[in-house]
């Protein structure tokens, strides 16, 4: 049997053709070869074969020798495009027939029926627009992966208590954690970029993720654009992947992230509340965000 007609079984237990022929992933390379290594065998072993895998290679010194997948390719960007940036190259770069891509970090294993779960879910739900599952860190425990849309005041709280009050009602809202252990599948604001299944057409339809996120709320922003434009993010814990933190930073270049993230997350919110006479509660949440940027990179 050829991978790409390779079936996945319905809810029901029926034969489920076509689905595997039409799903292709897609990730994102910055000196990932490692990492790449374990997300590809995982892939091999997942029992449904995407008809393409696409390695978007952000840094252009890189020299990528990965395992043989059918239906791998890589393609060079011409710069470092970011995350948003380097998805939204490669699923340019896909035949027209893709209806499903898995967008993923490169260091993320999945375990077995992870994307025939997925499939399924985004099969059965015809407004789904992204499907997300249930991600475990390298320990094992549930990472908050699919959350509500941050609002300004929880913004304020997380950013100014994060790291001086770990249990503040604010940081809890904000990474969704009264839910995250939720053995059952179920609607949410957004899904985490490290690992979902969108909807070909619902992706395409608002242009993918914007690109002027460079790294980190490029998924909060497409999941509040999926819901204006009238999709569902649905999180389903029974697909399960890990993210092994195998493409983890540190020093100077997590000091540069960190920032980053800051920068995001002032982004998306003041483009939320842009209204002329919210200007003093922006100026707040700036410094709020210029606070504790400081206090995390201290030292």
């Amino acid at each position: 049997m050829h991978p790409e007609r390779t079936s996945v079984m319905s809810a029901h237990g029926t034969p489920r053709s076509g689905l595997a022929a039409s799903l292709a992933v897609v990730t994102v390379s910055y000196h990932s070869q490692e990492a790449l290594e374990g997300l590809i065998e995982s892939l091999a072993e997942s029992g449904v074969a995407p008809a393409a895998t696409v390695v978007v290679d952000n840094a252009l010194d890189d020299q990528l020798e990965l395992p043989e997948l059918a239906g791998l390719r890589v393609v060079p960007a011409p710069g470092n495009l970011g995350y948003g940036g380097g998805i939204n190259l490669g699923v340019r770069s896909l035949p027209p027939e893709v209806e499903w891509v898995l967008v993923t970090n490169p260091d993320v294993r999945l375990e077995a029926d992870a994307l025939g779960t997925l499939l399924r879910a985004g099969a059965d739900q015809p407004t789904a627009g992204a499907v997300g599952p249930r991600i475990l860190q390298p320990d094992g425990s549930t990472y908050p992966s699919a959350r509500e849309l941050p609002s300004l005041r929880t913004g304020i709280g997380h950013a100014l208590f994060a790291n001086l009050w770990l249990g503040n009602p604010w940081s809890r809202r904000y990474r969704g954690e009264a839910r995250a252990s939720d053995g059952h599948w179920r609607e949410t604001g957004w899904l985490s970029g490290s690992c979902q299944l969108v909807r070909r057409s619902a992706f395409d339809s608002i242009d993918g993720f914007d690109e002027s996120y460079f790294m980190y709320f490029e998924d909060v922003d497409l999941g509040r654009r999926l819901t204006q434009a009238g999709w569902r993010n649905l999180y389903v814990p029974e697909a399960v992947v890990t993210h092994t933190g195998a493409h983890s930073t540190s020093g100077g270049r997590a000091k540069a992230m960190r920032a980053e993230h800051h920068r995001s997350a002032y982004l998306y919110l003041s483009r939320k509340y842009s209204a002329w006479y919210l200007w003093p509660l922006r100026l707040t949440l700036r410094a709020a965000l210029h606070v504790r940027s400081r206090v995390t990179n201290r030292g």
